[in-house]
């Protein structure tokens, strides 16, 4: 079992940063895939970072590519998502997810509760 706590959301302008943190409990973070989808009102939940276990392979989806970045430290069980260059269009909330990692790609099987990030015009 891994428990998901997020943290770091908020309201900030357009072209602004925001960093969100996911503290993992457990032994086991590092051999856990982790993964920031998101949900705005109205729409279904997707993938926006992923990253391995190891932190060496990373997954973008397009509309974030080049903007945000997913890091890990897995001596503190922490996963991070640097949010920068933030549009109207990022507002939603965040949800980390652990899971794994196959030639299928990845699975995610625990969710922490999610933090809502607000962007302003």
């Amino acid at each position: 079992q891994v428990q998901l706590v997020e943290s770091g959301g908020g309201l900030v302008q357009a072209g602004g940063s925001l960093r969100l943190s996911c503290a993992a409990s457990g032994r086991t973070f590092s051999s856990y895939a982790m993964g920031w989808f998101r949900q705005a009102q109205g729409r279904e939940r997707r993938l926006v970072a992923a990253i391995r276990w190891s932190g060496s392979n990373t997954y973008y989806a397009d509309s974030v590519k080049g903007r945000f970045t997913i890091s890990r430290d897995n001596a503190k069980n922490t996963v991070y998502l640097q949010m920068n260059s933030l549009k109207l269009e990022d507002t939603a909330v965040y949800y980390c997810a652990a899971g794994r990692y196959s030639s299928s790609g990845y699975t995610f099987d625990y969710w922490g509760q999610g933090t809502q990030v607000t962007v302003s015009s």
